[in-house]
């Protein structure tokens, strides 16, 4: 990675950054920006603003996971976000100007953004982002955004105390990737532009480059905004089960990869209470299902004690669960980049001196980029020097697949891997739904998932797990996950692996379809499987004698919550088992509007509601409406959404 000819621009101006980066390219701007943390929210719209005014400067943004602090779109929403939106991100977050333009369709005709990953659910409404959405597997995006022509890439990047080095920290993932990428083509170096963010945790190692690696350095002035910052969310009774569930396919001295969300956090939680107190992980897992131990997936690939080898992360995205995981020692496996020394780890043949030179030198940790909590954040800045050696950030095509040229030592270090990640939906013949609707609208986007799914089939001995909840909604309006067929989907079905429901677990590696459809009936919710088994009877998958064992009429919410009330009530199953961003009254307030969203899907539903809030009156958690100003309601409006509250508070107490 040469440095560049011309001395670097060094500046603490946005608008000189802005003009020179005009002076130094031709013609369109070209520009590659890092996906979630490691974007320039000032740089950009510093660039933004003086590009939408020249439209003689046509602009092509190509990026991903641009993130844009929540809005609400109802009263309830708004007066339940803005106190923890000025919060978290203070009163001076620049808010991202393409990504409020593209949410109102109103991008100038000569700028267009164009991303591969969409922050879930935020731009379904918007026709510009999804006409430019670019449907790509993580790894291929350097390639397919070289080939676009792309000529300046900008970077949030952290400075060492004397500023000769910057650390590309939050996001290694596609940058190098990138410039190798343009350099494979016989194309210019793109020109490289960083914005220096004092909150950035430094990261050394993999993730650090001398400071002259880049055509133009620009740190603003203060104030700096916070971090972006991801709310944990609560983990009720159905993701708590998930955890579970996938925590017993976790091989001792294995590999571990996972997502982000409520269905990561409580997988992370059972993990952390296999290996802390594995007596009582154990009588949680005997009260979800006593016949857990003898599951032939658990078997085969899992396990139930803690772990005396510990784990290696190597994951896409290091997030939260990580931290929990590192502090309480079940991520300690370290790996070495030594392809001789790999081997021999791997074929038991290590001697003293290797082992020496593992605990010195390996790793426990490898990551392309990270996103989390406040908390999470200030936990990288303050790590201690031999957590953070054993902490690397690394290219996404050396830590979501095989063929980077060092396939050997990779498949040594990544045994018994696990890549756990989620989907929204399933079919009945194992084919995943990550990424869209049938109509083809994008929610957020394939990312690495596909990447991780093959290199589960790559390794001998390594398992691919989505998770799902088995349905969504409520009463009348509920619908389960689990269907026979869907208009769109993200995995095929040649590529089934394993499924975990809060019902269980369903292995559907090498199946015949007739038995993949009787795993994925018994993972789905009651009412569902009839449907399911009917329907591949029709169709000529299922023996017309095969009726469903008994005990799958137990595959109900209530009976769920029956059998995990103990470990609720006595805090083994916390509601945020990896901390809170939000206040206590915030926390009621979080279950409140689920339980209200949940019974106001559909007009009966919320008939229902409105009639039983009336009866009901206004009394109740007093702190909970004044957090939401309804505690002296005026108008119609408010004395109904108050009522609304008032229940739904007293129903999820």
């Amino acid at each position: 990675m040469p440095a560049p000819t011309v001395r670097p621009l060094r500046t603490d101006s946005l608008e000189a950054a802005v003009a020179a980066m005009l002076d130094r390219i031709d013609g369109a701007l070209k520009v590659g920006a890092p996906l979630g943390l490691g974007k320039p929210h000032r740089l950009l719209n510093a660039l933004y603003a003086r590009v939408a005014a020249d439209p003689s400067r046509p602009l092509h943004l190509y990026t991903a996971l641009s993130l844009d602090p929540p809005q609400g779109r109802s009263l309830l929403e708004r007066r339940f976000l803005e106190p923890l939106v000025a919060r978290l991100y203070g009163p001076d977050f620049p808010r991202l100007a393409y990504v409020e333009a593209m949410k109102r369709d109103a991008l100038p005709a000569h700028i267009e953004v164009e991303e591969f990953y969409l922050q879930s659910g935020a731009l379904l409404g918007s026709t510009q982002a999804q006409r430019r959405y670019a449907s790509l597997n993580y790894t291929h995006v350097a390639r397919i955004v070289a080939e676009r022509g792309v000529n300046c890439i900008v970077q949030k990047v952290a400075a060492n105390p004397d500023g000769s080095r910057l650390s590309l920290s939050s996001n290694t993932d596609l940058t190098f990737d990138l410039v190798d990428a343009v350099a494979a083509r016989g194309a210019p170096r793109p020109l490289l532009v960083a914005e220096i963010d004092p909150q950035l945790p430094w990261l050394d190692g993999g993730a650090a480059v001398p400071a002259d690696w880049f055509d133009i350095v620009v740190q603003p002035p203060p104030p700096y905004p916070p971090l972006f910052a991801l709310p944990r969310e609560p983990v009720g009774d159905a993701e708590h089960a998930i955890g579970l569930y996938a925590s017993a396919l976790v091989r001792d001295g294995g590999t571990l990869q996972i997502g982000i969300g409520a269905l990561s956090d409580a997988l992370c939680h059972a993990l952390v209470l296999r290996h802390t107190d594995n007596a009582r992980y154990r009588a949680v897992l005997h009260a979800l299902d006593p016949d857990l131990p003898a599951h032939p997936a658990v078997r085969a690939s899992g396990g139930l004690e803690p772990f005396a080898q510990g784990l290696y992360g190597c994951s896409e995205m290091i997030n939260e669960g990580f931290r929990r995981l590192v502090q309480t020692g079940v991520l300690r496996r370290k790996v070495v980049d030594d392809d001789a020394l790999s081997a021999r780890l791997a074929a038991g043949a290590a001697d003293a001196a290797d082992l020496a030179r593992l605990e010195q030198e390996g790793q426990f940790l490898h990551g392309a980029f990270y996103l989390g909590s406040p908390e999470f954040y200030e936990w990288l800045r303050t790590l201690d020097p031999a957590t953070r050696r054993a902490l690397d950030m690394r290219r996404v095509s050396a830590v979501n697949e095989l063929y980077g040229g060092h396939e050997l030592r990779e498949r040594a270090q990544r045994r018994e891997a696990r890549f756990f990640n989620t989907c929204m939906m399933a079919t009945a013949l194992g084919a995943a739904v990550s990424d869209a609707l049938e109509d083809g609208r994008v929610v957020s986007g394939v990312g690495g998932q596909y990447n991780f799914v093959a290199m589960a089939h790559a390794l001998a001995d390594a398992r691919s797990v989505l998770l799902l909840r088995a349905a969504r909604g409520h009463g009348g309006g509920r619908r389960s996950n689990i269907r026979w067929s869907y208009g769109h989907t993200t995995i095929p079905r040649h590529l089934r692996d394993v499924y975990v429901s809060e019902y269980g677990i369903a292995d559907l590696r090498g199946q015949a379809d007739e038995d993949c459809i009787v795993a994925m009936a018994a993972i789905a919710e009651a009412p569902a499987q009839a449907g399911l088994l009917a329907t591949a009877r029709r169709h000529g998958k299922l023996r017309g004698e095969f009726r469903p064992p008994a005990r799958w009429a137990r595959n109900t919410p209530d009976d769920l919550a029956r059998r995990l009330a103990p470990f609720r009530r006595d805090g083994t199953l916390p509601d945020y088992p990896l901390g809170s961003d939000f206040t206590p009254v915030e926390q009621r307030l979080v279950k409140a509007l689920g339980w209200l969203q949940a019974h106001t899907g559909d007009r009966r539903a919320t008939l229902r509601s409105v009639l039983a809030a009336l009866a009901a009156g206004r009394t109740g958690d007093t702190e909970a409406l004044e957090r939401m100003q309804l505690q002296a309601p005026r108008g119609i409006g408010e004395r109904l959404y108050a009522r609304l509250l008032a229940l739904a508070l007293r129903r999820t107490a």
